[in-house]
């Protein structure tokens, strides 16, 4: 393998992983859309993942109340303990730990299910057939991750707060009355909505990269494992860079709220 194809080889890749997505998106519009395969879908992401979410998001709102509330006392701030934590739960861990579940659970199985149907000639057998694929299997898959990493992601700021309470009160003799009053002192409506649209574009690159993977698996089971494994790697990488991107952005439009 020449010098040069090791680093052609990475940007094919991305483009072609980018135009699969535009494709994505434009098989959006078109009718007919399949509306049972999104229901299948979400309801078998969601039970997939709803309960591993909600145990993962209690020791990350608890790590989170523990390390705020011991760094705040130092600086003798402990009346901000409440708006650290539910800052740090509502912008970054929330939407983070969705996407983490919804990609190792629900996009694993995205791209393993694809790509049991590219091995066994279907999707071939569909394009045949005049079927396209991509709006007929791909675009409920997609839409499906994104509904479920919304709601998730809801799940998750819920629990991760309702558990930095209880670590803070209980373990470290916080009061109830200033952990709830500080939500209002630095959060604000816009710090919920970046969360959201996190979730959103966690899902939505979540579910492009598994189907992607798993359309394009080949060489038998192997293959298909490897797929899966391939992935859910990339998807990480894509999302913590995404992550960083949109954290930047939001920093810099939206201003912080004064004390």
């Amino acid at each position: 393998m020449s010098a040069t194809t090791v680093v052609t080889a990475p940007l094919a890749t991305a483009g072609k992983l980018f135009a699969f997505g535009a494709d994505v998106v434009v098989g959006t519009f078109r009718r007919p859309f399949q509306f049972r395969e999104f229901i299948q879908q979400a309801w078998f992401i969601a039970s997939v993942t709803i309960i591993p979410t909600a145990l993962v998001a209690i020791p990350f709102g608890a790590v989170i109340a523990l390390q705020a509330g011991s760094l705040i006392q130092q600086f003798g701030a402990q009346s901000f303990t409440g708006s650290a934590a539910v800052l740090a739960v509502v912008r970054e861990a929330g939407p983070i730990v969705t996407a983490l579940l919804v990609a190792g659970a629900g996009g694993s199985a995205i791209a393993a299910d694809l790509g049991a149907r590219k091995i066994r000639e279907e999707l071939d057998a569909m394009m045949v057939l005049g079927i396209d694929p991509i709006q007929r299997l791909v675009v409920p898959r997609v839409l499906a991750c994104m509904l479920v990493a919304v709601f998730l992601n809801g799940l998750v700021s819920v629990v991760g707060v309702l558990g930095g309470y209880f670590f803070n009160v209980v373990l470290q003799g916080g009061t109830p009355g200033a952990y709830l009053a500080s939500f209002t002192a630095l959060a604000q409506t816009a710090d919920l909505y970046q969360g959201m649209a996190k979730a959103l574009v966690f899902g939505f690159i979540a579910a492009i990269v598994a189907a992607y993977k798993g359309m394009h698996a080949d060489g038998g089971p192997q293959g298909v494992g490897q797929a899966v494994m391939e992935a859910v790697v990339i998807t990480f990488l894509l999302l913590f860079l995404m992550n960083l991107v949109m954290s930047a952005l939001y920093f810099q439009l939206v201003p912080a709220k004064a004390i």
